[in-house]
């Protein structure tokens, strides 16, 4: 009875909670960026805020989104929008939008940035269409408004589900190549699978 107990206790610690994450984001150390007219020259260029997080894979704003020019330049094959909308803090793009790009593929999620928000029902779907892109041999850019929450969030669950990572290695692979700011309720989200993921992976 005192193992058991034990046991289950053990196993509560090891719980991922949002507050956690909060605090491995608050902590992880985004190298310093160069002012902006030391920026990478595309970028300065072209106004946008775009970063390659991950091989092949991209987090950015709006304009890096809509900018068709800076995305055939650095070759983007699949677009992830995932702030898809006309309201205040949505990116109102879409399949029609890319029309004139042969070779994009688009998918649009109509989330706003709210902690009450439940972008997990997307975390399986986005995984599978960042995977594809790459594997294909593409890039794939995932934005929302500023590519900080909406974004960010989406592609931190694509390193956790596709390639293994827990939530605090996600998020300090991302820190390592771009400031991101996930709101409260996405990291209590990205912590529960994060849980769920190691639950399944124990018993696999």
């Amino acid at each position: 009875m005192y193992l058991t107990h034990y046991r289950n206790n053990d196993k509560m610690a090891e719980q991922t909670t949002g507050r956690q994450l909060q605090r491995i984001l608050h902590y992880s150390v985004t190298p310093c960026r160069p002012m902006l007219g030391l920026r990478r020259s595309e970028c300065a260029l072209y106004d946008v805020d775009c970063d390659e997080v991950y091989p092949r894979l991209y987090i950015g704003d709006a304009n890096s989104a809509k900018n068709k020019q800076y995305l055939r330049l650095i070759g983007v094959t699949h677009v992830l929008n995932t702030a898809e909308g006309t309201r205040f803090g949505q990116v109102d793009t879409g399949h029609s939008y890319y029309r004139d790009m042969s070779g994009i593929r688009y998918m649009g999620f109509p989330m706003i940035d709210q902690p009450t928000t439940d972008i997990s029902r997307y975390f399986y779907i986005a995984s599978k269409f960042i995977e594809n892109g790459i594997n294909s041999g593409g890039k794939v850019l995932v934005h929302c408004m500023m590519g900080m929450s909406r974004s960010a969030t989406c592609v931190l669950a694509y390193l956790m589900i596709a390639r293994k990572m827990t939530a605090a290695e996600a998020i300090r692979t991302v820190r390592m190549h771009r400031d991101i700011r996930p709101n409260e309720g996405f990291l209590q989200q990205l912590a529960d699978l994060d849980n769920e993921l190691k639950r399944d992976r124990l018993y696999y």
